[in-house]
């Protein structure tokens, strides 16, 4: 098979460097390669991308050897319909590593065109390194990496307001932009740079809290040779991804000219806040994630798929859900059921293979972040339990009891919090355990045993699961 080039396929690279990538990763490949190339072919955008290599090792090198073509494959459910989609990415102009070529990597700086800087260089890549220095080449840190090459710019142009940029990061924290930018901030102090270019950061370039949203499996090795039969040439960057997608982006009118991803039919919101975007993904999608795994594996499913095809776990997750959570959001009812079926479509993806036991991991940690909220919520608003999710917190506890029906079962938690809950469980009757689980405040940040016919309830449901099992412990509750 031919070798997947430009030259190969006939396509130039005409394209304008309008945005520099901080990450080669699967998850920007079939994200924001994909949003902007929709933009280009819908909207007339002509957005060419350099991507940047934030660490030392990384993939540039595979991708200029493909000058900057790959496939992304996307597939999954929409409206309870299976869709697969094929697409050939060809808006990376270049990618450059500034660990072997840095000047190449300063000289981006000096781009006419240049408008946006997106990046995803994980959880901990937007932290602050006191030992990077402006002289380094690179500084370690890709925030200490950005702040060189605004400065570049900075000085290239003359402190010209209308070279400053946008910036949008995707990395996965709540106030990503608010808290890059304070770091860029921080840097600008370290260095001693000027005060005009502190001003030039605040008044001529802008800063965009994002959501983003896509499960990307990335390389499909367990199923490469379908996929190579769907293709005319040889790749080595093929990425898969769920045909699910949304990117919340906090910003104004103006950022909806300069992105005009109105004009297409892509998810992309623009808003003042987020925040309630991201409640509603926390609260539903990860929230029923988080819900359904010990209740699930308990009961005997192993995927994610199996738990909502199913015909007593997949109701009970679909009314917690909609009968429990949606209503303690203050969104508009129909956009929560919308977005809430869409959740659903994505768990019953037939082409991921979402294992629970690969989820379980801090399973008490994510139930306080994920589920806890809504539980507390809707007694606020009700006056009563939500059934459907003080039973899964009893699945939850249970489930750190470690065995279940003779079997072990793959509790993956700190280990202080795996050894205090096996002492718990060893300390006596149900009402002792659910006592004791609930009043850990270290858990819950607050003493649960407080709520009001919860301490009871709990300690019912446990007693209940070990005599009769999860289906029928949950129909002796109706």
């Amino acid at each position: 098979m031919r070798k997947l080039n430009r030259k190969n396929t006939g396509i130039s690279t005409n394209l304008p460097i309008k945005i520099i990538q901080f990450g080669e990763g699967n998850f920007l490949r079939a994200f924001v390669e994909y949003a902007f190339q929709i933009l280009n072919n819908e909207v007339g955008f002509n957005a060419g991308i350099a991507v940047i290599q934030p660490i030392d090792k990384g993939m540039v090198s595979m991708l200029n050897d493909q000058d900057g073509l790959y496939t992304l494959f996307s597939k999954g459910i929409l409206n309870g319909k299976e869709v697969e989609e094929k697409e050939l990415i060809t808006n990376i102009v270049k990618g450059i590593d500034p660990y072997i070529d840095y000047n190449a990597y300063l000289n981006l700086a000096k781009e006419e065109d240049l408008e946006f800087i997106v990046s995803n260089t994980t959880e901990a890549g937007i932290s602050y390194v006191a030992s990077d220095t402006l002289e380094m080449t690179p500084p370690s840190s890709f925030p200490a990496k950005l702040t060189r090459l605004l400065f570049e710019r900075f000085t290239h142009f003359n402190g010209a307001e209308d070279k400053g940029l946008t910036i949008i990061p995707c990395e996965l924290i709540n106030h990503n932009s608010d808290t890059l930018k304070q770091i860029i901030l921080d840097y600008v102090s370290l260095w001693n740079l000027s005060e005009d270019f502190e001003h030039w950061i605040l008044n001529s370039c802008s800063f965009h809290n994002t959501l983003v949203d896509r499960i990307v499996p990335g390389y499909p090795h367990d199923q490469i040779e379908g996929y190579n039969k769907q293709l005319e040439y040889q790749d080595n960057l093929i990425v898969s991804a769920e045909t699910f997608f949304l990117w919340v982006i906090e910003g104004d009118a103006s950022l909806k000219e300069k992105l005009p991803f109105h004009k297409t039919n892509l998810d992309v919101k623009i808003v003042a806040d987020m925040q309630p975007f991201r409640t509603r993904k926390v609260r539903i999608l990860n929230g029923a994630h988080t819900a359904m795994v010990p209740f699930s594996i308990l009961y005997g499913n192993e995927t994610v798929k199996e738990s909502i095809d199913e015909s007593f776990t997949g109701p009970f997750i679909r009314s917690l859900v909609f009968d429990e959570i949606i209503p303690t959001l203050d969104m508009k009812k129909e956009e929560l059921e919308i977005f809430a079926e869409a959740v659903f479509d994505r768990f019953r993806n037939p082409f991921i293979k979402h294992q629970l036991a690969s989820i379980v991991l801090n399973s008490i940690s994510k139930f306080k972040v994920r589920v806890l909220p809504s539980l507390l919520e809707y007694v606020k608003r009700t006056d009563s339990l939500p059934t459907r999710t003080v039973f899964a917190f009893a699945c939850l506890i249970r489930f750190y009891k470690g065995s279940w029906d003779g079997k072990q079962l793959p509790v993956n938690d700190d280990k202080e919090i795996v050894a205090e809950m096996s002492a718990i469980w060893k300390s006596g009757s149900m009402e002792d355990i659910a006592s004791q689980v609930l009043g850990k405040t270290a858990y819950w940040d607050e003493d649960l045993n407080k709520i009001e016919g919860l301490t009871e309830a709990i300690a019912t449901y446990l007693q209940r699961i070990d005599e009769y099992g999860i289906k029928e412990a949950f129909s002796k509750l109706s």
